[in-house]
């Protein structure tokens, strides 16, 4: 009998631990990207329409905004569930007034809570910054900046299909070339479907020095070494990024020489 109690405790602590596991990945979570990418974009145009009102800005409704949103969490490593502060949403709208960047999204940072209810942050270069002027001259809580909103925990959950490019774009300011004459470039890979791919093009002047392929995960900073020597004396080089998959720089870059 002993050896049968001591068989049942050992059983149970094993699925008290994949129930743990099981929660710390968000698994049984009613926090889902579903329902997140049907919430925000509705709690988001209503933010929207009440900076409009204090702007003074008349014409706009929900519908005219046609908001969606691509939400996903912590990388392409981490499933899209559960609640948790890591959570990122690409957010789109048509606004005549707020041309979209080529991306055609706004970045938004939001924390998602266990009661089903989230926080969010937007960037400030397409939806001001936290505090801005109203119609009347005052100083006001811009709606937009930062929101509180909640979800159904109980609402649809099936994909809704919505997807966004990732957007590349290099990190490094300045290059160090190397005793060998080599250098490399930093650059980043944002949240988004598919990730980052395709081709950098070092120049010096007119003269392309090295053509250097990528194919990058989201959320990933990876370094491209320059697979050829810079000229020495060379003051700056351009990059020149060729996208296939994603959003690249559309100019040339130039980066000075160390």
């Amino acid at each position: 009998m002993r050896r049968i109690l001591i068989t049942l405790a050992l059983c149970l602590a094993v699925v008290g631990a994949a129930g743990a596991v099981a929660t710390a990945i968000g698994g049984g979570s009613t926090v889902t990207r579903a329902r997140l990418e049907r919430s925000l974009p509705a709690a988001f145009a209503n933010r929207y329409l009440a900076q409009a009102e204090l702007l003074g800005r008349r014409g706009l409704t929900a519908a005219s905004l046609h908001p969606t949103a691509m939400c996903e969490r912590g990388g392409p490593d981490v499933p899209d569930v559960g609640a948790g502060s890591d959570w990122v949403c690409l957010v789109g709208w048509s606004d005549p007034a707020v041309p979209m960047p080529p991306e055609g999204y706004g970045k938004f940072e939001v924390a998602v809570h266990a009661n089903d209810c989230y926080t969010v942050s937007g960037p400030s270069k397409l939806v001001g910054f936290a505090t801005i002027e109203d119609v009347r001259g005052r100083t006001v809580t811009n709606p937009v900046a930062e929101f509180d909103a909640c979800f159904d925990p109980a609402g649809d959950d099936t994909p809704t299909g919505v997807t966004y490019p990732s957007v590349l774009q290099p990190l490094s300011t300045a290059l160090t070339v190397g005793p060998d004459g080599r250098t490399s470039v930093q650059v980043s890979c944002g949240a988004g479907a598919g990730g980052c791919a395709g081709t950098l093009t070092v120049m010096d002047g007119t003269r392309a020095l090295a053509e250097v392929p990528y194919r990058i995960e989201e959320q990933a900073t990876p370094t491209l070494v320059v697979p050829a020597r810079v000229p020495a004396g060379a003051k700056t080089v351009d990059l020149v990024f060729a996208s296939t998959v994603g959003v690249a720089p559309p100019k040339p870059v130039t980066l000075p020489v160390q």
